[in-house]
């Protein structure tokens, strides 16, 4: 048995600074938050098409907490964490949960195999997970300028995304019964490279690597955006796509 830490793609404190910042972002009246929103959105018509009505249930990174609000309405005894309160690689205190949901939080963590595992024990006979992740495909017009910015040698400033195919089977080594991962695609468009970073940095999706990039100098960031209104359509915008996996899972 492979006994190898995986490796450390992810900086935990890095991820916990950029929630602090984008809580207090948040308390600006313009501050983005559709990702969220749609992932929220997403999991209530889930649970409402499948006639599914957890007693507990445990949320993971829904800083709105719209999503709590809506499942205490019907009934449930909700607790909620986010990336400053719950480590996923780590067992989780509490449960068994009838229900537990990841929005956005398990696409930045070093073991995600771990993590899903942790899930899983957490969740009582018969619970459910649901984990929204952003997968891969997303944001490719930004990957484009990031590379243009640094032609020559561009430095690791994006995140790597899980696909489908690996999410799936991810569930299946975790030992979820009818795993299921489907793919949507959220998108939206920008004026300009400036507001669609501003946007990451509300919903604190801006950069968690380990290895921390110097920051791109004056004429690499001139570069980027340059390279990024390229894709500009007829009325002026980028049209920029989240990928977005849900990953469903039931412990049978």
């Amino acid at each position: 048995m492979d006994s190898k830490s995986p490796p450390r793609i992810f900086s935990r404190d890095r991820r916990k600074a950029g929630y602090r910042r984008a809580m207090v972002r948040q308390s600006q009246r313009d501050a983005a938050r559709y990702v969220l929103d749609d992932m929220v959105e997403d999991v209530l018509d889930r649970l409402e098409f499948m006639r599914f009505e957890p007693a507990r249930v445990l949320v993971i990174g829904d800083w709105t907490h719209t999503l709590a609000l809506s499942l205490r309405g019907r009934g449930s005894l909700v607790e909620e964490e986010n990336v400053r309160t719950v480590d996923e690689e780590q067992p989780l205190a509490g449960g068994p949960y009838d229900l537990i949901v990841s929005l956005s939080s398990l696409d930045r963590v070093n073991d995600l195999p771990g993590a899903l595992l942790h899930l899983r024990a957490a969740l009582a006979e018969g619970g459910m997970l649901i984990a929204s992740v952003i997968g891969a495909g997303s944001l490719a017009e930004l990957r484009r300028a990031m590379i243009a910015a640094e032609p020559d040698r561009p430095a690791a400033r994006m995140h790597p995304l899980i696909d489908n195919a690996a999410a799936s089977a991810l569930m299946q080594r975790a030992l979820f019964k009818r795993q299921v991962v489907d793919s949507r695609s959220l998108e939206v468009a920008y004026r300009s490279l400036d507001r669609l970073v501003s946007d990451l940095r509300d919903q604190g999706l801006s950069s968690s690597l380990a290895n921390t990039p110097p920051p791109l100098g004056k004429a690499a960031l001139g570069r980027a955006r340059e390279a990024f209104l390229m894709a500009r359509n007829d009325q002026g915008r980028v049209v920029e796509n989240f990928e977005i996996l849900t990953l469903t899972g039931w412990k049978d």
